[in-house]
């Protein structure tokens, strides 16, 4: 490896970490508040509703749902994920969430999307709730679905207790997932 090459790396490092520390602190630093949390909630349902046939009554069927409407996901090699959103049951907010993120790897571009998560058991949500800071794929399993428009979901297909959604993607990015996604409460 030549002196500019290893010169380089560093320096493309450094940017990326500034880059990806820029998106998430500067997201937290603007902490939404609860009512402009509950409007983009309930504009990422009625987006929800109107791409995704049959997503109302499984929508109905809940134990509880976290909406996490406008997540945005970054990265370089070294990539970075921000959002938060509301946990509702029986169709009201009970709690606010923010969820965070970082991968490294083949992670290039940046996008936005909305994150549904339903919780279809009551033993599912306990579990959510009684957690300092919930973590995909460890504290819990999640299905992710990730829909378009005129697609159909239905409570017969679909039969785990934590499903997840992931719609509405705007940008670029390999990879749509929730691995490493921490969920944690929020003081509104």
């Amino acid at each position: 490896m030549d002196k500019m090459s290893r010169n380089f790396i560093p320096l493309v490092l450094c940017l990326v970490l500034t880059f990806v520390f820029i998106i998430t602190a500067g997201e937290s630093s603007y902490a939404a508040s609860a009512k402009e949390i509950n409007v983009s909630v309930d504009v990422a349902l009625e987006r929800f509703y109107k791409q995704v046939q049959g997503s109302r009554e499984f929508i109905h069927a809940a134990k509880g749902l976290l909406v996490m409407p406008n997540v945005k996901k970054a990265g370089f090699f070294i990539g970075g994920q921000y959002g938060e959103g509301a946990l509702r049951i029986g169709g009201k907010t009970v709690a606010y969430y923010n969820l965070i993120s970082g991968s490294y790897g083949l992670t290039f571009g940046a996008q936005a999307m909305d994150i549904i998560i339903v919780f279809m058991t009551d033993e599912a949500l306990k579990q959510f709730r009684a957690s300092e800071g919930w973590e995909a794929g460890v504290d819990g399993n999640v299905a992710l679905i990730t829909v378009g428009a005129g697609k159909r979901i239905d409570t017969t297909t679909t039969r785990d207790p934590i499903v997840g959604f992931v719609f509405d993607v705007k940008g670029l990015m390999l990879d749509v997932s929730l691995k490493g996604a921490k969920f944690t409460k929020l003081d509104k």
